[in-house]
């Protein structure tokens, strides 16, 4: 008897970590990544279990002195946590800098934008010059690279010229690829910035 009660509360168990309804201290998001319209845009769903569960959206336990509404960015673990307070953050997978366009330090949010352009910086189209084409601007949509929202990191100088921002390569997430951008999946920067407000604090570790 005491092997069957262990089974259920085994297959129980199971059963709560297959629907992706909670997490150690939180819970897990794993169902919200499907199709959905967005500013008239029809954003796809991503195959969200192609990408390895640690990188899914999800509540945590993430003692942190800094206030609510700051985020922080672990470059190492390819993570970002948007502190909420009570010991508690959100956090989402991303994708970094390649090597040579890693970075490190405090900026802050001095913009949000939904559907941005994407201007490429002067040094990128010297390093590729098919992107001279966008030297104007990419328009917003499904394959621009900024995604569905931007969010501009500005410093005491001034912006930056990096971002968080969505990604339509969301096969991205977990590794070194960007020019120094923060990047992350669609569904996830609508989520984040949606939770940020402007002047909001940003450290990258």
């Amino acid at each position: 008897m005491r092997l069957k009660s262990f089974a259920i509360v085994a297959a129980l168990a199971l059963s709560t970590a297959i629907s992706g309804c909670s997490t150690i201290g939180g819970q897990l998001f794993t169902n919200n990544y499907g199709a959905m319209t967005d500013a008239g845009y029809q954003l796809p769903r991503i195959p969200i279990e192609k990408v390895p569960a640690r990188y899914h959206r999800q509540e945590v336990r993430y003692d942190s002195s800094e206030k609510p509404g700051t985020i922080i960015v672990d470059t190492q673990n390819k993570f970002l946590y948007f502190i909420e307070g009570d010991g508690m953050a959100m956090r989402y997978g991303i994708g970094v800098g390649r090597e040579g366009f890693e970075w490190h330090g405090t900026a802050h949010i001095a913009l949000k934008r939904e559907w941005p352009t994407w201007t490429p910086p002067s040094q990128m189209i010297k390093r590729q010059p098919e992107l001279a084409k966008f030297a104007d601007g990419m328009e917003p949509g499904l394959k621009n690279p900024l995604g569905a929202r931007a969010m501009y990191l500005f410093n005491k100088g001034g912006d930056m010229g990096y971002r968080l921002h969505g990604s339509p390569e969301w096969f991205s997430i977990g590794k070194a690829m960007s020019s120094g951008c923060i990047r992350l999946m669609n569904q996830d920067i609508i989520d984040l910035y949606d939770r940020t407000s402007v002047g909001a604090k940003v450290i990258v570790l």
